[in-house]
């Protein structure tokens, strides 16, 4: 065993007394460091719309509903977004009377909630529409308006309402000179003709994805574009069957100079938009569409048509 002399008995005491009081300061530190440990974050409260809120709310006859359909409720009015250009026979004013199949649709579902409407008309276009309710400035928008991709990044869309096949209104001659004796329907699916569609309107959408080689034209206005077809300065117009079958219709001599193609493949589905947050409401409408007793289709609007 070794020993150590009084001189290093003494270095090794203030060491051993140094270790000691380093280990008290630390003990006595301890619960302080762990009192000043963050606490864990609150959870957010939902807001009202939010997606995360599960809680009702009050509404009048002493029920509760969720927040989107209370703030209609308590409201007393329903706010639908419309396009402002009246577009017949979904919708159109007469005498400060709203009228029209898409008309009917939020008149009754208005009765179900048993409230008012008021028609928010400030979209110039149909894109327009669905901004105004991607905005909050209405609870859901109609307008015979398709479903699409790019609509589809600021709203929900209920289920459609009612579906209607893509078609072409084409000029016979300028038509049959691009074809060159080839099929017609090889013509159509490698169409490279100049193809006028509505401006601000699902069909640059469609038009984009269903015949990237031919020359859009957009139009502020469908009849612009159905005299474009007629004129020959364009080789075709590209919408529903609805709007196309409309045209030779209203004036059967235009078959002369002109046809209609229909799409079988090609649908476009009319939806409402609404809000990204408001799924009660979404579901609502989407319970109303299902339970409707009558179901409109294009042959039924196309007979009731004078």
């Amino acid at each position: 065993m070794t020993f150590f002399t009084n001189k290093n008995n003494s270095k090794q005491g203030r060491f051993v007394h140094y270790v000691a009081l380093l280990a008290v300061t630390l003990m006595m530190a301890l619960p302080s460091a762990q009192a000043q440990k963050p606490a864990a974050p609150a959870a957010p409260t939902p807001a009202v719309g939010d997606q995360r809120g599960s809680y009702l709310v009050s509404v009048p006859g002493g029920r509760r509903a969720a927040p989107d359909i209370a703030r209609i409720l308590n409201r007393g009015e329903m706010v639908v977004a419309l396009l402002a250009t009246d577009t017949p026979p979904f919708f159109e004013e007469k005498n400060g009377v709203m009228s029209g199949i898409d008309i009917d649709l939020v008149n009754e579902i208005a009765a179900e909630l048993k409230v008012a409407v008021r028609y928010e008309r400030s979209a110039k276009t149909f894109n327009q529409v669905v901004e105004v309710v991607a905005d909050g400035k209405a609870d859901f928008g109609i307008s015979k308006l398709a479903r699409t991709l790019t609509r589809a990044q600021m709203v929900v869309y209920t289920d459609p309402y009612l579906s209607i096949r893509h078609a072409m209104l084409v000029n016979r001659l300028s038509f049959a000179k691009i074809a060159k004796d080839r099929p017609v329907t090889q013509v159509i699916r490698e169409f490279t003709g100049t193809l006028g569609v509505l401006a601000g309107a699902s069909w640059e959408e469609f038009a984009r994805k269903n015949f990237p080689k031919a020359k859009m034209v957009k139009f502020k206005t469908w009849e612009e574009a159905v005299e474009a077809v007629k004129r020959g300065e364009i080789v075709a117009a590209y919408r529903d069957e609805f709007e196309v079958r409309t045209v030779l219709k209203a004036d059967p001599k235009l078959t002369l100079t002109l046809r209609s193609i229909t799409f079988s493949d090609l649908e476009s589905s009319l939806a409402m938009p609404v809000g990204i947050y408001d799924r009660a409401l979404l579901a609502f409408l989407n319970e109303f569409i299902s339970l409707r007793a009558e179901k409109p289709s294009i042959e039924t609007i196309l007979k009731g048509m004078k």
